[in-house]
């Protein structure tokens, strides 16, 4: 690990990883620090990633860092604590371990936290049969008994959703608020079953769900279950630079937390760039990527600037004879009118 680098990226995601790849290509110097900590670790394979589709979470990163290291970009496994802005305009930037590095500019792709409903048996099956997103995993259980955990007032339109990938879906409504004349006429013209009562567990054998058990001691034979997280930004090294997630919401309903950016990734902070998940909830592996990718362009393109403003203030006036020497350089004999 270096002294110094053009970029430091906070994260080693889809997202960090592409912006390093992106900004390696350009010949700035990156160093790369993540946690060790992804999102998807649980989940068996990537979907929906044009080119690399099915490859393992584990894969994807490997191939990510390799990637990045075969440009001139360096990984290290570490958390960054702290960074701060010194006086002569750089990062200073703090390790868990003691280390400690200075950027110029900062890209931080630190993703998000699932945070999942309190119910024996979700967290241990997280990213298995217990599901979220139909897309990642729809077809995984097409044709399953799936179950929906409604915990919020989206629950019904989850449940519609997913019945797109079987005709086999159940409404658990556990925490939900209760369900209006319209939404149970939708669910009952798709067949989807609304099962009143709280969920006390899910029913685990053999290593896979076989089914729900509510409060009242009845069991509910399922395949997989789909549950609403709440999506919660890892603000992390963000707030010691004066940044803080800011709630999402959809129909009123608070679904979770991102730290704003704007569409190439910058933030309120000058030097200080945003990518995937920490600052777009929606984002999947895929998008992330691309992200990263926009950030570093908008990135490279801020320090091209800032090297045009240190080349010039390095060569000092403007003068008549700082002209000419220039002059001569670029038009030999053809200068001012020759």
């Amino acid at each position: 690990m270096d002294e110094r680098y053009d970029v430091v990226v906070v994260g080693g995601g889809p997202a960090g990883l592409s912006g390093a790849v992106a900004l390696s290509r350009a010949r700035r110097s990156v160093l790369v620090v993540d946690a060790g900590e992804p999102r998807n670790a649980p989940a068996g394979h990537v979907h929906n990633y044009l080119g690399r589709e099915g490859s393992t979470p584990a894969d994807l990163l490997a191939a990510g860092r390799a990637e990045v290291e075969g440009y001139g970009g360096q990984v290290v496994n570490g958390t960054v604590t702290t960074a701060r802005r010194r006086e002569d305009g750089d990062f200073a930037l703090e390790l868990a371990d003691g280390r400690s590095v200075r950027a110029r500019r900062l890209l931080v792709a630190t993703g998000l936290v699932d945070e999942l409903p309190d119910v024996p048996g979700v967290a241990e099956r997280w990213g298995r049969d217990v599901l979220h997103c139909p897309y990642c995993h729809g077809w995984e259980v097409r044709d399953q008994a799936v179950g929906i955990l409604a915990t919020n007032p989206m629950s019904a339109h989850q449940a519609l959703l997913w019945r797109q990938w079987t005709s086999d879906v159940t409404l658990f409504r556990h925490t939900a608020p209760p369900l209006d004349a319209d939404q149970l006429k939708q669910l009952a013209a798709r067949g989807i079953r609304v099962v009143e009562g709280e969920v006390a567990a899910l029913e685990v054998a053999d290593d896979a769900l076989t089914g729900v058990r509510l409060r009242s001691g009845e069991v509910v034979a399922r395949e997989a279950m789909v549950v609403a997280p709440r999506f919660t930004a890892r603000v992390g090294v963000l707030a010691s630079l004066g940044l803080s997630a800011v709630e999402q919401e959809m129909g009123g309903y608070v679904f979770g937390s991102a730290v704003p950016s704007d569409a190439n990734g910058a933030t309120a902070v000058p030097g200080v760039w945003l990518a995937g998940n920490v600052t777009d909830l929606k984002s999947q592996v895929i998008i992330s990527a691309g992200a990263g990718l926009n950030a570093a362009a908008a990135l490279n393109f801020d320090l091209v600037d800032e090297d045009v403003r240190l080349a010039l203030d390095a060569n000092g006036p403007f003068t008549p004879e700082t002209e000419q020497r220039v002059s001569e350089l670029v038009a030999g004999a053809r200068r001012h009118g020759i």
